[in-house]
């Protein structure tokens, strides 16, 4: 399953779903995605195969994408949204490791010192993923990038004072995200024994 280029060819195929679906989104003013399957062949392939446009449509504009692939059988619709578009959110992951944990920067002269930087950027990485997954499900945190989630969530001033049982953790009284870190407390908790 690859990415293919636009081209004349290919926007031929899909000029009549293009002009309804920004048809239908003036009508209903909300983002509209849709798809079609069809058969191609470029001049340099020795057969047909199966391509699937991708085409949206939202206050940006029109925006149509296309993918080959060998795989027969499954809907257009769940080959693009499942399968294609789960190899970029990987390359998401990979991106969110090395530009937001720096954990590409192996600066020591010593390559047991870069050995353990990479450990310790690995264990913030799992540890900014937790903090993501335990986040409320339908809200933008759940799929916030970890440079984010640290400058609004990490990034705070707080008081911490060690007890002989307990540790108490005291936010500001003006925090935007009090509410969302008492709930990230709670669900981080280890339970209490009964």
């Amino acid at each position: 399953m690859f990415g293919l280029s636009k081209n004349a060819h290919l926007r031929e195929h899909v000029q009549t779903l293009e002009a309804s679906t920004a048809e239908r989104y003036v009508r209903k003013g909300q983002k509209l995605r849709r798809f079609k399957t069809f058969s191609y062949a470029a001049r340099s392939w020795s057969k047909t195969r199966r391509v699937i446009a991708r085409v949206e449509v939202g206050p940006l504009g029109r925006d149509t994408r296309f993918i080959v692939t060998n795989l027969m059988g499954s809907r257009g619709t769940h080959l693009y949204e499942k399968l294609y578009s789960a190899r970029g959110q990987a390359e998401n992951h990979i991106k969110g490791w090395k530009s937001h944990l720096a954990s590409d920067r192996t600066s020591c002269s010593k390559a047991s010192a870069n050995q353990m930087r990479l450990m310790l950027h690995g264990c913030a990485y799992w540890l900014w993923w937790t903090l993501r997954a335990v986040c409320p499900k339908r809200s933008p945190w759940r799929k916030a990038q970890f440079d984010t989630l640290r400058l609004h969530l990490a990034k705070l001033a707080a008081t911490i004072v060690e007890k002989k049982t307990r540790i108490i953790i005291t936010l500001p009284a003006s925090c935007p995200r009090q509410s969302l870190i008492r709930l990230l407390f709670d669900e981080l908790a280890p339970p209490h024994p009964t």
